[in-house]
C-alpha cells in the first residue's frame, strides 16, 4: 500500500532477503553500517541505542564470513532496535528464532567475521539493491521486501 500511495517517493531494494526472526514487518528510521567480512565497531554502535530504528549494514553480499550471530542479534533487540537488515551473511540462524523483532539477510554462513584492527564505518551512505540508502531514511519491510523513504509515512 505504500508504494501504491508514495509511488514516487518510495526507492525498493532489489536485493532478496530472507526472514530469520519473529518479526516479517517492521519499520523505523534508518541507521547505517558498512563492513565487508568484518563487523568491528557494530556492538558499540547497537549499544548506543536504536530505539525504534532499523540497522542496514552493507556487507557487500559477501557469503563468506557472518556480519552478525546470536549473541550481536539479542543485544539489540535488548536494546529495542526495530529491526536489523544485512546485505551479507549471518550465522547461527537458530538463535534468531524467537527474538521478536526484524532481522533479515541476503546470506548464512557458519564462519565468524574476520578479527582485527579493520572497523565498519557508521552514519554512512549506502548504495546497495538500487537504491541509496541514508541515516536518518526510514525503513519499512515485509516479507516481500525493503522500502526506504525520506520520511514516515504511516
Amino acid at each position: 500500500d505504500i508504494c501504491d500511495e508514495h509511488e514516487f517517493e518510495t526507492r525498493v531494494c532489489e536485493l532478496q532477503f530472507r526472514n530469520f526472526a519473529r518479526r516479517e514487518d517492521f519499520h523505523g528510521e534508518v541507521a547505517t553500517f558498512s563492513g565487508f567480512e568484518t563487523n568491528g565497531g557494530i556492538l558499540d554502535l547497537i549499544r548506543a541505542g536504536g530505539s525504534g530504528k532499523v540497522l542496514i549494514f552493507d556487507g557487500r553480499g559477501s557469503a563468506r564470513r557472518a556480519l552478525c550471530g546470536g549473541n550481536i542479534a539479542a543485544e539489540a533487540h535488548a536494546q529495542g532496535w526495530a529491526g536489523l537488515i544485512f546485505h551479507g551473511a549471518i550465522r547461527d540462524s537458530h538463535e534468531f528464532t524467537n527474538l521478536d523483532f526484524g532481522v533479515k539477510a541476503t546470506h548464512v554462513t557458519a564462519m565468524r567475521p574476520l578479527r582485527g584492527k579493520d572497523q565498519g564505518r557508521k552514519s554512512v551512505i549506502l548504495n546497495m539493491g538500487g537504491i541509496e540508502i541514508r541515516p536518518g531514511d526510514y525503513c519499512y519491510a515485509d516479507r516481500d521486501c525493503v522500502i526506504i523513504l525520506d520520511n514516515p509515512v504511516h
